[in-house]
């Protein structure tokens, strides 16, 4: 019989798992609050739990406790990439990035990916599998424990497309913006997607509060789509529909991230390409220096071609911010740790 994976579980279904059991029905809450918000790593650790409950926890549940298996510590602005280890022996990465504003997380949502993004690490090998809404909030959970500090932001954005992992994802959202665990606001998590437009337009149904990003990376559909495998599947025009789909059923803006690689996609003629497409209201362009990966051939663009590509963009009123570089030192691109503890790299 397969186990009930018991972190996975939203409230209101551990509510019935727990009468299901026998137990009453308070027993749920002081189990939530032990997994979700004191953090237990085992039932074991649960004061206020009967031991029969333990036990039947141990028998038929699986408990999700992921390990560190590394984490390097930027000299340059204290990034934090960590690598954690998953029951089944695949790895996972996630960072902590520290702000004025407070810490942000960085989660993974599969174990690789299979959108192929060309300047990408995590796409290099594939998708291997989704991750379960207990592993997503396990990434959160061990940097809080490992840090001693509250998480106040929560980015979906390192390896994995996470609308792939659309169902997973949603339980994971819900659970993490919950009043019963962390309850981190959904105004302070952001969801990134390559653009999957039913999946976006099924999101924007959800009306949640949630920024959701697009890595858009080219305004040009023939330049996006060598980039970019899955532009072959949805066009520019498309996409943007679906951005300004989102912005009306949510009435939260779209940030339009934009990875600018040396001698592709950072001229003159794709800044107003650019800012001819994301003109509008609900709109923000994230521009994002690449972060190069050994196994590709790309550049990081000089300071200067990026600051002139901001002030051209800004120059026809589009919002713009440059993505502060962080853990550069550090395997800082997604899926660059994982593969290089993985034995792919030499």
């Amino acid at each position: 019989m397969k186990k009930t994976d018991l972190k996975s579980l939203p409230y209101e279904e551990l509510e019935h798992w727990i009468v299901s059991a026998g137990e009453k029905k308070y027993r749920a809450k002081q189990l939530y609050e032990w997994m979700h918000r004191k953090l237990a790593e085992s039932p074991g650790d649960m004061t206020n739990i009967p031991g029969s409950l333990k036990d039947r926890i141990r028998e038929d549940c699986t408990y999700t406790v992921l390990k560190q298996a590394a984490c390097q510590i930027s000299a340059q602005d204290g990034t934090r990439k960590y690598l954690f280890l998953l029951e089944d022996g695949n790895m996972v990465e996630s960072v902590l990035m520290r702000y004025k504003h407070g810490n942000s997380v960085c989660i993974s949502s599969q174990v690789g990916c299979r959108m192929g993004c060309v300047f990408c690490a995590s796409a290099l090998d594939g998708l291997v599998r989704n991750l379960t809404p207990a592993e997503m909030l396990e990434q959160v959970y061990r940097i809080r424990a490992d840090i001693g500090e509250r998480v106040s932001n929560v980015v979906v954005m390192g390896t994995g497309e996470p609308l792939d992992n659309y169902e997973n994802l949603l339980v994971f959202l819900r659970m993490l913006t919950d009043e019963n665990g962390l309850n981190i606001s959904q105004r302070s998590v952001t969801v990134s997607t390559c653009g999957i437009v039913p999946k976006m337009r099924a999101l924007a149904e959800e009306k949640l509060q949630i920024t959701l990003a697009l890595s858009l990376h080219a305004a040009d559909q023939e330049k996006r789509e060598r980039l970019m495998p899955v532009a072959k599947a949805y066009g520019i025009r498309e996409l943007t529909d679906a951005c300004r789909y989102y912005f009306e059923k949510t009435g939260r803006r779209v940030t339009f991230e934009y990875s600018l690689v040396a001698g592709v996609n950072d001229t003159k003629e794709d800044a107003r390409a650019l800012a001819k497409l994301t003109r509008g209201p609900g709109c923000h362009v994230n521009l994002i220096p690449v972060n190069p990966i050994k196994e590709r051939n790309y550049r990081h663009p000089d300071r200067k071609v990026v600051a002139d590509f901001k002030n051209l963009l800004e120059k026809y009123e589009i919002h713009v911010s440059i993505r502060r570089e962080m853990g550069r030192d550090i395997d800082g691109a997604c899926g660059q740790l994982r593969r290089k503890y993985s034995g792919y790299t030499e």
